[in-house]
């Protein structure tokens, strides 16, 4: 029992019991307040919930952005950053289950009005340029330092008002659950009013500004309303909420809230490490995320097991189809339609049975720590032990697979615990049987896929695989007017997610071919004779890759790569041999190009070229406006930026023509063919340059672009919608 002068609380026992508080728990249960809660005080928690939930999901695209091309614009920044935000989450959960366990209610009240007032001291939550890598410490945690004085206390004190809010509720309420569904409704508005009306209708530093201004609004509202109400639930109650929940059922809170989150992170990487890392492709899977949790807390008559179990049957079935190899080259029109309701069915299971195991509000903000725990978890998983530990993308498998037996754990405990015995029994027995079947494909597909590799690498900018191969058809090669038919073919391949990044042949006669993109017909090849032609030439080029492009310099040519990924330094210089073949003077650079170039003196470069994707992925902050104003101080007048379009989904030439355009210079574009012999891929390349003209004369098909300067994307806007082919 525990008494204070305005109310009385009788405490449960604990129990190790998995039955002690679900399902019937609230029917159990006694609360008998001296008053029911006015609609005014109702109301005013529900705006308070609302707001503050919206404005914590829409700070994650926002303060996401805006640190995004500083890390090079790769998937991995996204989910470093939903670590930090369910990190931060857990924090404030915790803190709201400290607060209500050791203060009444008023002074809680008063504590949390009095740390949300001091929070606006840390305003405005833009990130400041000494945070900006060098390209030496370790990114990840580089991300969580930077997130977490920009916005860390901000984002702690809202995600700790709602748990906070429900906990007083429930003294005059019994069913909170409401307010967490009004919670992520507040939080999917969030989020989906980002693409839709914020990001193209204000520039990503004034999207920060306003949040600021935004947050100090909803502090004092949620002040005003807290300190209103904090009388009206400190009352004389009493309690009987029945036994505790026992450790194993806390256990399953944690374990469903860590598959839910580990598969929205391994998801949302799976889709934008191959189109893009942009908040489009961030917002739809989180936004099918929080809507599984509207749904399943809203009203549980909404969850329906076993027409849930069976889509997520059919969803594991697809999504394991669909990653195992040799069916992963996915368009985007199928890929993200197919993940996301992959995503959404899984998380209808994970979180409608959390909703089913639900304890009575006295155990509410234990059950809300937890669930951020599990979540917190799963975040960390996918974006911090993944890349550590793995040497492929094998955390979406895993986590595939972890929520298959998190679906048989579940059916167990009805079937054995609840003695459900004749009506679980067949639906178990097919679960166990759809679990292994799934789980033994994905070891099979993985050692399959991993056999083929000779080197696997993989850190925060993506997995890297060296594999040797060999080129299809019959290659006619001219040396010395001599015909060589049937050369060696084997050949060395780097694969950077699912596109080839580099091909060198392993012949000694053939090891300075240039193949892939850089064919001798390709755009860049013609822009460097063109450029260099007669004289000693300056190269920059914004990726390395293996170092193809060094093929092409000549003694007394100096060419300089520009490598965010110490990983692809590394295989560059040590398993390929472009670099250390080269007849030119071959510098490296670490880090982000673009952070390169902006500390650097103009280096009169004669051509600069822009070719840093990872996998099928486009770093938007290297194809803006102020990118290509930047190249422009770093070329001679009369230099070239040679920028590699090349894409299977996106159709950026009208982005590179656009930008051009601001520069008050003309665009051609280079088309190349294939040439399976020599591995030689059709390449597509806009050359930037005042000698369009002379390239119409080298390359017939090559078009000259015109196109207006406001098709440019620029820092503060980039749209891929209208970029989709």
């Amino acid at each position: 029992m525990r008494t204070n002068s305005t109310y009385t609380f009788m405490a449960a026992p604990r129990s190790n019991s998995l039955t002690s508080v679900e399902g019937a728990a609230a029917d159990r249960a006694r609360i008998l307040p001296e008053k029911r809660p006015s609609l005014t005080l109702t109301s005013a928690y529900g705006v308070v919930v609302f707001a503050t939930a919206f404005l914590l999901f829409q700070v994650q695209p926002i303060i996401s952005k805006l640190i995004l091309p500083w890390f090079g614009g790769v998937a991995a920044v996204w989910s470093v950053c939903q670590l930090f935000f369910q990190t931060m989450l857990l924090l404030g959960y915790l803190y709201a289950y400290l607060l209500t366990r050791n203060f009444r209610p008023s002074t809680q009240a008063r504590l949390h009005a009095l740390f949300l007032t001091l929070s606006i001291a840390f305003l405005p939550i833009l990130p400041r340029g000494y945070w900006k890598p060098s390209g030496s410490e370790d990114p990840g945690l580089r991300v969580l330092l930077l997130l977490t004085v920009s916005v860390g206390m901000p984002y702690f004190l809202l995600s700790a008002t709602s748990p906070l809010i429900q906990a007083w509720y429930s003294r005059v309420n019994c069913s909170p659950y409401r307010l967490y569904a009004w919670s992520n409704a507040g939080s999917m508005l969030g989020l989906l009013s980002y693409p839709i009306l914020v990001e193209p209708r204000i520039s990503n530093h004034h999207q920060a500004i306003f949040w600021s201004a935004a947050y100090a609004l909803v502090v004092a509202l949620c002040a005003a309303a807290t300190l209103a109400g904090r009388n009206r639930v400190d009352y004389l109650a009493v309690v009987d909420a029945g036994l505790a929940p026992g450790w194993k059922t806390r256990l399953l809170w944690a374990s469903l809230a860590a598959c839910g989150s580990a598969l929205l992170l391994s998801i949302t990487n799976y889709i934008s490490q191959n189109i893009a890392a942009v908040p489009l492709l961030w917002i739809v899977p989180l936004s099918l995320y929080l809507l599984t949790f509207v749904i399943c807390f809203e009203d549980l008559n909404w969850y329906h097991r076993w027409l849930s179990l069976k889509f997520v049957a059919v969803a594991l079935a697809a999504m394991a189809y669909a990653i195992s190899a040799g069916h992963h080259n996915l368009p985007p029109y199928v890929l993200v339609p197919l993940f996301s309701a992959g995503l959404f069915a899984c998380c209808m299971v994970c979180h409608g049975e959390l909703a089913r195991l639900r304890p009575h509000p006295a155990y509410l903000t234990s059950f809300y720590l937890l669930i951020s725990l599990g979540g917190a978890v799963g975040a960390l998983f996918v974006a911090w032990l993944a890349p550590r530990i793995f040497t492929a993308y094998y955390e979406l498998p895993l986590t595939l697979g972890f929520c298959g037996a998190l679906i048989v754990i579940v059916l167990y405990r009805d079937l054995v615990v609840e003695g459900k015995m004749s009506r679980y029994k067949p639906w178990f027995r097919l679960a166990s049987t759809v679990v292994a079947v799934f789980c033994a494909s994905l070891y099979i597909a993985a050692r399959k896929d991993s056999a083929k590799a000779a080197v696997r690498l993989r850190n925060f900018y993506g997995a890297l695989r060296v594999e040797q191969r060999a080129a299809s058809g019959v290659a006619i090669l001219q040396a010395q007017n001599v015909n060589l038919r049937e050369p060696d073919r084997r050949y060395l391949d780097l694969i950077n997610g699912t596109i080839e990044h580099g091909v060198q042949f392993l012949a000694s006669g053939r090891r300075r071919e240039a193949t892939t993109y850089y064919g001798p017909n390709s755009g860049i090849s013609l822009a460097l004779r063109s450029a260099t032609e007669g004289r000693q030439s300056r190269v920059g080029i914004i990726g390395l890759g293996v170092g193809t492009i060094a093929a092409y310099g000549r003694t007394g040519d100096q060419y300089t790569f520009y490598e965010i990924n110490p990983l692809i330094i590394e295989l560059a210089n040590h398993d390929f041999s472009f670099i250390r073949d080269s007849a030119a003077q071959v510098n490296i650079v670490p880090g982000d190009g673009r952070l390169a170039l902006e500390r650097q003196a103009p280096q009169e470069f004669d051509v600069l070229a822009v070719d840093a994707f990872s996998s099928d992925a486009i770093p938007t902050h290297l194809l803006t406006r102020e990118a290509f104003q930047l190249y422009l101080r770093h070329i001679k007048p009369a230099g070239i930026i040679a920028v590699h379009v090349s894409n299977r989904y996106l159709d950026l030439i009208p982005v590179v023509a656009g930008a051009a355009a601001c520069l008050g210079r003309p665009a051609v574009v280079i088309e190349s063919g294939a040439d399976d012999a020599r591995v030689i891929y059709r390449a597509t390349w806009v050359l930037v340059t005042n000698e369009v003209r002379r390239f119409e004369q080298i390359e017939p098909t090559a078009r000259v672009l015109q196109m207006a300067a406001n098709s440019a994307w620029t820092d503060d806007y980039s749209s891929l919608l209208h970029a989709f082919k």
